[in-house]
């Protein structure tokens, strides 16, 4: 299953692909569009990836978490233009415990942010676009240039 999707993101999907009557413990965690950021208006936001290069990131943290803990895990990341509400984001982690699978669902979204050459573009309400960079401070936000490119 491809970690990028344009389509809407169903966390029920993913929780099934994951599911066993092995795993009693299901965690799951989604991103959701907000309605701000930095105390600006956020009208709509636009997910942009380099392909090849984040479908492998995406596989080589799920595969770190399902090696490190006895868990199996599903991801997807959104592209192309969301929505405020808008899930960007799900990872969903199954595992016999609750304790792997809380440490490894935490992991693998922290991983995403960190690694994984997706870019995002803020559009706000007062007109004026911003590349947010998700490796900065909450808040940050790295350019407001709508001709400037992505932060990273």
């Amino acid at each position: 299953m491809p970690y990028l999707t344009s389509a809407p993101i169903d966390a029920s999907v993913l929780s099934r692909s994951v599911a066993s009557a092995a795993r009693g413990g299901l965690v799951s965690f989604e991103g959701r569009v907000r309605d701000h950021h930095a105390s600006r208006r956020v009208e709509r936001l636009e997910y942009t990836a380099y392909g090849p290069m984040a479908e492998a990131a995406c596989a080589g943290i799920v595969g770190e978490a399902e090696r490190r803990w006895p868990v199996a895990v599903a991801l997807a990341h959104r592209i192309g233009e969301l929505a405020v509400g808008d899930v960007a984001v799900a990872v969903i982690v199954a595992a016999a415990h609750r304790d792997p699978a809380f440490e490894a669902c935490r992991y693998v979204i922290d991983q995403v942010k960190a690694r994984v050459p997706i870019w995002k573009r803020e559009y706000y309400a007062d007109g004026s676009i911003g590349w947010v960079d998700p490796t900065a401070p909450a808040g940050m936000i790295a350019s407001v240039d709508p001709s400037a490119g992505p932060a990273r």
